[in-house]
């Protein structure tokens, strides 16, 4: 399997602070997607002063109550950056988080909190909206899988309504380490192997309430192109495949799965990124700078960059006016870019 670690090493970096925007984009009237989901690209969206606000990886995006989006980087001078939607900076907050990576938001019985996936820490870390910390979840030694910390890196959580806190070890072992809200262990399961519940790069996770009857666990395997879907107690139930698709983390808002495609399998460590977007029924129906989303009866054909939107595209972050905002990895340093849909 393909570490962090080597893919930063064959991927070319671009120069510190650099801001790079493709020449086909500079306009920012370009439209990307396909169906009913098409948009027009603002690759100049935020108005943070790189000189004052950096960032390095930019990781995730969140929405909050307040209608404010909130982006994860971890560049230690500024680990979260508060803005508004037309991408004025409001405020930042947090310097230790070397390995920021995972940022979830969840309504606590009316309060905004989120959960950072620190790589570096091997810990997940539980916060107000402000940045004040609540709670610390070390490496899971209850499993019986791990000997020491180093061996657990965390990508992501997901939070089930009752509290549950489900960790993806993405970077890890891949299993997903399921606490309750005081983050206490419950079970594990995933991790690697040759079966269809096992998973590779478990590189995301999101709860589906789509389907109100059954509840489930949408979980990224990444370097197989796919995304896994488990019950609540961890058991396999199927697995929807994305030919050619990097997947990073799922993303739900309303009907419609949304999720950054960190790379092109037929283009690895060429920034080859897209976005990919899957209706109720998990089937694609757009690519934002992707090849168009084409199905040969259930079998879906592979996809891949066909536009130089993207380099390393990380995150999607839907707000309450169906706009979308893009997190990169590895991508010069460049701050998200928001996506106006195209009615």
């Amino acid at each position: 399997m393909m570490k962090r670690r080597d893919f930063l090493i064959n991927t070319s970096l671009s120069l510190a602070g650099a801001v790079v925007v493709p020449q086909v984009l500079a306009k920012n009237d370009t439209i990307l997607g396909h169906n009913n989901k098409r948009y027009r690209i603002n690759t100049r969206w935020s108005q943070a002063d790189v000189s004052r606000f950096p960032v390095n990886d930019c990781h995730e995006m969140v929405q909050d109550q307040k209608g404010r989006i909130l982006l994860l980087t971890n560049e230690t001078k500024n680990n979260a950056l508060i803005y508004d939607k037309n991408g004025k900076l409001l405020d930042t907050w947090g310097t230790e988080y070397p390995g920021a990576h995972g940022f979830t938001l969840f309504n606590e019985n009316g309060t905004d909190v989120l959960f950072i996936c620190d790589n570096n820490r091997h810990q997940v870390i539980k916060t107000t909206i402000d940045g004040r910390v609540l709670m610390i979840i070390d490496y899971p030694k209850e499993t019986g899988m791990y000997t020491k910390p180093e061996e657990y890196i965390p990508t992501e959580t997901a939070i089930a309504p009752n509290g549950d806190i489900y960790v993806a070890d993405g970077y890890g072992k891949d299993f997903i380490i399921q606490y309750d809200a005081q983050g206490r262990y419950i079970r594990h399961f995933g991790g690697r192997g040759e079966a269809a519940k096992h998973l590779l790069n478990a590189h995301g996770i999101c709860l589906d309430l789509r389907d109100k009857a059954m509840p489930s666990l949408m979980i990224s395997s990444r370097q197989q192109n796919a995304f896994k879907r488990y019950d609540l107690e961890g058991n396999y139930l199927e697995t929807i495949g994305l030919p050619g698709a990097w997947v990073c983390r799922p993303v739900i808002k309303g009907e419609y799965l949304y999720a950054a495609v960190l790379q092109s399998e037929s283009r690895q460590g060429q920034q080859s990124g897209f976005v990919t977007i899957l209706d109720k029924q998990n089937k694609v129906v757009s690519n934002l700078a992707g090849s168009e989303p084409t199905y040969n009866g259930p079998a879906l054909s592979e996809m891949y960059q066909t536009i130089k939107a993207f380099q390393y595209p990380h995150d999607v972050c839907i707000d309450d006016e169906e706009n979308l905002y893009v997190a990169q990895w590895n991508s010069g340093k460049t701050y998200p870019y928001k996506f106006e849909p195209v009615l």
